[in-house]
């Protein structure tokens, strides 16, 4: 998909559907999730059940004229005729999903001696949330389950483990708590972050590791520090419950997405709100019952940092351009819960209420060499450091994404 063009259905992968289940109930699609190499995806589509799926798609999913460009012969021609679909069960509904980083040596070594009996493949692992309050840790290239966190009181809906490959993972509850957990060292939990009065929905750390963003039905959002695990600030400007938050590749911006209808983008660094992007229906409502027609349900950042991806109540898949005010592209889509880039771009995947996935074609765009430097300066430096540089006042405001 060039700049400017509508997203296109690439492909739509469907639960089966046995014959003891009620479909009419704990069927939806909640989570949806690409490993960082890209080489796996997995969806939580309802009944307890995530399916595991290699990727690129088999070629029946995808339609002709798509297949060539969307395979990459680096993550093609090695390995991937060993992966095979698997499938989960969890025994839970499962409401969060997270892939773990490529570990480090040191990690793969630590994993190694707490877990003797897993062979050393990948050590890619992926955490599954439940509605119990569980937390399910699962080995990819063998679909074992390795570990078995208890903590929390109820619904586990989210989890986000830390970039740097430490295996430090993050779960957000219902019982309105984060929990800091330690896989290196059997799961341990670490730190319990309270302060919300309600349910937290959505958690997302910050690619250099230092901030950690948590929204529960609240109109606020809490930045804490990972290193710390301490509140850093409360960030105000949301009229409505806030569902949804992701910060940019650089960590130089957070995104939040709210039932007001409104996604803001602010400075998370100085906590000033920068941008606000209103979804407006595409037709006028027809009564007061459409006022909630354009809730947010889900936001995102693209790898490159240049779009933002959101879905709403308004059966609409929309993509923003990081500077303009307007979206750039719309997709219709039905029953819309939750969205994700592919780590190296050019797929969005969608979930659904009734358990399935749709693929579309995402932006493909050569990011300027201005952005890239912007991109590698803010990924090591924090606002308040990019203003002190003796630098002129028009380049200050780039690198700070003061230039909308």
């Amino acid at each position: 998909m060039e700049a400017g063009e509508e997203p296109l259905l690439l492909a739509e992968l469907k639960p089966g559907r046995p014959h003891q289940f009620d479909w009419k109930s704990s069927c939806e699609t909640w989570s949806v999730a690409f490993s960082p190499d890209g080489s796996w995806f997995a969806w939580s589509q309802g009944h307890c059940v995530v399916k595991l799926v290699p990727w690129p798609l088999e070629e029946q999913f995808i339609p002709k004229g798509f297949e060539a460009k969307s395979r990459s012969s680096k993550n093609d021609s090695k390995g991937r005729g060993s992966l095979k679909e698997k499938t989960l069960d969890c025994g839970q509904i499962v409401w969060g999903l997270a892939f773990s980083p490529w570990p480090s040596p040191p990690s793969r070594k630590l994993w190694a001696r707490h877990h003797p009996q897993v062979p050393d493949v990948s050590c890619l692992i992926l955490a599954t949330g439940l509605n119990d309050g569980q937390i399910k840790i699962w080995e990819v290239q063998t679909g074992l389950l390795l570990l078995n966190l208890s903590g929390h009181q109820d619904v586990v809906r989210d989890l986000s483990f830390t970039p740097s490959g430490s295996l430090i993972l993050v779960s957000a509850s219902r019982d309105k708590t984060l929990r800091i957990w330690d896989l290196n060292k059997h799961g341990k939990q670490i730190q319990v972050l309270s302060g919300h009065l309600q349910w937290v929905y959505c958690c997302s750390i910050s690619p250099d590791c230092s901030m950690l963003c948590s929204a529960a039905g609240e109109k606020s959002v809490f930045l804490w520090s990972m290193r710390s695990y301490t509140l850093i600030r409360k960030l105000e400007g949301h009229q409505s419950s806030v569902v949804s938050c992701d910060f940019s590749p650089d960590s130089a911006l957070l995104v939040t997405a709210s039932y007001d209808t409104s996604v803001i983008m602010w400075d998370p660094y100085t906590g000033e709100r920068l941008r606000s992007l209103h979804h407006t229906q595409l037709e006028p409502a027809m009564d007061d019952s459409d006022v909630h027609m354009s809730s947010l349900r889900s936001v995102c950042f693209s790898p490159e940092g240049l779009y933002l991806a959101t879905v709403a109540d308004d059966r609409l898949l929309r993509i923003w351009a990081l500077e303009l005010k307007a979206p750039v592209a719309f997709a219709p889509m039905t029953n819309g819960l939750c969205c994700t880039f592919f780590p190296h771009g050019g797929v969005i995947a969608t979930g659904t209420r009734d358990g399935h996935v749709q693929f579309w074609t995402a932006p493909r765009v050569l990011s300027s060499l201005k952005h890239l430097c912007r991109k590698a300066l803010r990924s090591f430096l924090t606002t308040y450091q990019v203003l002190a540089l003796p630098i002129p006042k028009k380049m200050k405001e780039f690198l700070t994404y003061r230039t909308f």
